[in-house]
């Protein structure tokens, strides 16, 4: 079990099953070794691009915890950047239609591709649910077969989503992406899962995980949620890595 680290109470913990991906992460382990930059992809909406000052988003944490993993054993030119390509309010159909330009077009290419999806299909109601998980099978479709990994991130476990008219929809959004990623032999983060641990196992409040200047909506994750789930991707991503070294 890995102790995550917190800015301050309360004290969490990520259990295993949270931060080993079932699938290996070959361009990505691949690149990590070659002399060209690294580059990671961040498709997704506003959790991805951020909102406001308060709140860092993960790619940025991304970025710099990785950088922090991989510059020590690598020689000074070691470069990794992850591309923050959120853009708040939107969901599959809407990312899919990007992924020609913010993500097969990138130059140099990226050797990792992490796609948060699943939120505002079942918050802002922008996309049916159905609608949503064909656009989120087409764009793995889409995304299969080229130099890099791809990993799904599942949405949010915050009160805007376990309301009532969002709970059941949440619940069944979850489980379509878990299937899709199964489907796909991609890995998936489980962000729902470990953030619902937290609040079950944990006894940490759903206030206490939620940016408190998000209101009414208390959809967006505080700074401290997000850190803790930044330490968690970034376990899975290198614990992945270096099974594979080793194996």
């Amino acid at each position: 079990m890995v102790r995550a680290m917190s800015l301050s109470p309360p004290v969490v913990d990520i259990p295993d099953s949270f931060v080993t991906f079932k699938y290996e992460l070959p361009h990505f382990s691949k690149a990590l070794r070659g002399d060209a930059p690294v580059r990671i992809v961040a498709m997704g909406s506003s959790s991805t691009a951020g909102r406001g000052d308060d709140v860092v988003p993960y790619p940025a944490r991304l970025e710099m915890y990785l950088r922090w993993k991989y510059q020590q054993p690598f020689p000074p030119q070691f470069k990794l950047d992850v591309l923050n390509r959120g853009r708040g309010g939107q969901e599959a159909p809407d990312e899919f239609e990007r992924f020609d330009s913010d993500i097969l077009g990138e130059r140099p290419p990226p050797s990792l591709v992490i796609w948060q999806v699943g939120t505002n299909a079942v918050f802002r109601k922008t996309h049916k649910i159905a609608e949503t998980a064909n656009f989120i099978n087409k764009g793995l479709r889409k995304l299969a077969g080229n130099d890099f990994d791809v990993l799904l991130m599942d949405p949010q476990y915050v009160t805007a989503m376990l309301r009532d008219d969002c709970a059941d929809d949440s619940k069944q959004m979850v489980s379509l992406i878990a299937a899709a990623a199964e489907n796909a032999k991609v890995n998936l983060f489980r962000r729902w899962a470990l953030m619902r641990h937290w609040h079950v196992h944990n006894n940490v409040a759903l206030p206490d995980m939620i940016d408190p200047s998000d209101q009414p909506d208390q959809l967006h994750q505080n700074d401290w949620s997000t850190m803790l789930i930044s330490q968690a991707l970034v376990t899975a991503i290198t614990r992945r890595v270096a099974t594979a070294a080793g194996s």
